[in-house]
């Protein structure tokens, strides 16, 4: 079983090293456009800061979590009010979600276990809640790092993101209206320091392969399959490259091929 504080530490470092690449920018650059279509650098913090904001809801005020989910106006446009609602000049969002990602960090720390926390269309533990938020900070990371085109150094807190992505297997297939597969997949990635990860049995029919990062830019529909070194086997496997999702709500757009032809066995 995961350590909780040790996610949150991970969590604090994953949100440490975004904010370290945002913090210096002059505020025209928040302002550049991102691979999110409408989306702006400064919106993708925004977005962060607004999660962070209803995560913590979630998890000190049940209630209040569920009057914001009733109050939205238009409940497909949760994601993009929130991110707007928060969009701020940088010497106020910055520290707005500073703020914010610290005392959900305390919140969730002081959540019992065993306790669940509503969330959209399910319910976490705080466990959980800390990984989502893990696989958040990095997808919408790697969002600001392609807009400014940087490389970051990838760590073993991929493997947050990853986990996140095989527990969501049968999510992503529910979401794009198609039924859980009930065969099972083999998962074998290989992590930043070349160690391989791996779920699911050993002698599955079905088998995903590649480099651990590949896979968290497909499970964040962050990079089209075609643009990512996976290798899959089997027509589970095959599929779940087209729906991949770990996180909750209705389906992403994903992104379209930046080019190549994928590898697809």
């Amino acid at each position: 079983m995961v350590d909780l504080s040790n996610l949150l530490t991970d969590l604090a470092d994953e949100s440490a090293q975004l904010d370290a690449l945002v913090a210096p920018l002059p505020a025209v650059d928040w302002a550049r456009p991102t691979s999110a279509p409408g989306w702006s650098i400064g919106h993708q913090i925004a977005h962060l800061a607004w999660t962070d904001h209803v995560a913590l809801l979630a998890a000190t005020d049940p209630e209040a979590f569920y009057a914001t989910v009733t109050a939205a106006p238009d409940p497909t446009r949760m994601v993009d009010a929130g991110a707007e609602e928060f969009l701020a000049p940088p010497a106020e969002l910055l520290p707005r979600w500073r703020a914010g990602r610290a005392a959900l960090g305390d919140a969730l720390a002081a959540v019992p276990a065993g306790e669940k926390l509503p969330w959209y269309g399910t319910r976490m533990s705080a466990t959980s809640m800390a990984t989502a938020r893990i696989m958040e900070t990095w997808a919408h990371g790697a969002d600001v790092a392609d807009t400014l085109g940087v490389v970051r150094p990838d760590s073993d807190r991929l493997r947050h993101v990853a986990h996140l992505g095989v527990r969501t297997l049968g999510h992503g297939f529910a979401a794009h209206g198609r039924a859980a597969p009930t065969a099972p997949v083999r998962v074998e990635l290989v992590g930043p320091g070349g160690d391989t990860w791996s779920w699911g049995p050993a002698d599955a029919a079905d088998r995903l392969t590649g480099p651990a990062r590949d896979f968290c830019l497909l499970v964040t529909q962050r990079r089209h399959r075609a643009d990512l070194a996976l290798v899959a086997v089997g027509p589970v496997a095959d599929e779940w490259l087209d729906v991949a999702q770990a996180f909750a709500g209705p389906p992403g757009a994903g992104r379209a091929p930046a080019g190549g032809d994928g590898v697809r066995a």
